[in-house]
């Protein structure tokens, strides 16, 4: 496979930062398939976005002042709403009347639930949002995660998706006792086609499928995997009565960084005790994906042609595919239709 599959995926939903990044009142500036964005909660609580340079002289509004409803720039004064819409330039006098309208700032469709917020990143002939859901964890209503880890990585967005689904590089980049036994066995998995991308179904793990299982729940999981489009991985394993949730999201910061935030949801209580534990622990799996990551950085320069194998790179030409059609079916108005037939894969790992 050749690197020309290196486009942003635009008209759709993206993670973009737990909810208590951001109190009321508050403004926060970020990237996001490379555009400057500025989100704001107002004083009610709900949150908005909008492009995060003044029209006037391009300094950024994140720079300015937030009254809890308006955004202020701070270098002549422009003010604009929630919407980014301008609703003053202070250096008109009265008699200078001007259609404010025409130095509206874009605004993006942003949504929260269950501790999250969500962007919807369009090309300019799609501002309004699809009827695409965004992910929801069942069985949680809108409880926020226990636990959030965030972390950088050095690559474009493919990799960072591909990398993480990626079903045969635990043995070798993830060398943790607590993780899983590092002895290659065979992996036999049913894979179905599911909204936007493909899903494991639930199935119970082996007595030695995972040592961490063990701490966390004192048996042995029944675990369902599912990916759908951008990066979302859901991981939901039922340890009889309890459930424990891993969200995984990736978003694309620019070309050359993603960020990749990991979400615990739990019926344990006992979770947010542990948060330093699990920090140390996230930090450590997640850092063990974006050191190979980096790795993996200096033979990308050169633009090779990446040969994927079957079964176990077969999530990973899914990805492709699913990206290409849904772009295609966009730029076609029509349907989307998911490319990933039911199968069963098999891999050593």
């Amino acid at each position: 496979m050749k690197n020309n599959d290196n486009f942003f995926l635009r008209n759709i939903w993206y993670y973009a930062l737990p909810s208590n990044q951001i109190k009321p009142g508050m403004m926060v500036s970020r990237i996001f398939l490379g555009e400057p964005v500025l989100l704001i909660r107002d004083r009610d609580g709900k949150v908005s976005a909008m492009t995060d340079i003044c029209p006037h002289r391009a300094v950024p509004l994140s720079c300015g002042r937030f009254d809890g409803q308006e955004v202020e720039c701070c270098y002549h004064g422009w003010r604009f709403n929630s919407g980014g819409r301008c609703t003053a330039i202070p250096s008109l006098v009265e008699e200078q009347k001007m259609d404010l309208s025409r130095f509206d700032v874009q605004s993006y469709a942003v949504r929260e639930m269950q501790g999250n917020i969500w962007i919807y990143m369009p090309d300019r002939d799609r501002p309004q949002p699809p009827e695409m859901d965004i992910p929801v964890i069942p069985g949680f209503d809108e409880q926020p995660p226990q636990f959030v880890e965030v972390m950088r990585f050095p690559c474009f967005i493919d990799h960072a998706v591909v990398g993480l689904m990626d079903p045969a590089h635990s043995p070798y980049v993830h060398q943790s006792w607590w993780w899983r036994n590092q002895q290659l066995h065979e992996e036999v998995k049913q894979f179905d086609a599911s909204p936007y991308g493909f899903t494991i179904p639930r199935h119970r793990l082996p007595a030695n499928g995972g040592r961490l299982y063990w701490l966390i729940g004192g048996g042995v999981p029944e675990i369902e995997i599912s990916f759908r489009l951008p990066g979302v991985r859901v991981e939901q394993s039922t340890i009889g009565k309890h459930r424990v949730v891993n969200l995984t999201t990736v978003t694309p910061i620019s070309d050359t960084e993603t960020e990749v935030t990991f979400s615990i949801y739990s019926t344990l209580r006992w979770v947010g005790f542990f948060k330093p534990l699990l920090h140390v622990l996230a930090q450590t799996f997640l850092g063990q994906d974006r050191t190979v990551v980096e790795k993996q950085q200096i033979g990308l320069k050169y633009n090779p042609v990446l040969r994927l194998i079957k079964d176990s790179d077969m999530q990973a030409q899914w990805y492709y595919q699913l990206k290409r059609e849904y772009a295609r079916s966009l730029a076609e108005g029509r349907e989307f239709v998911n490319p990933v037939k039911s199968q069963i894969l098999r891999w050593r790992a």
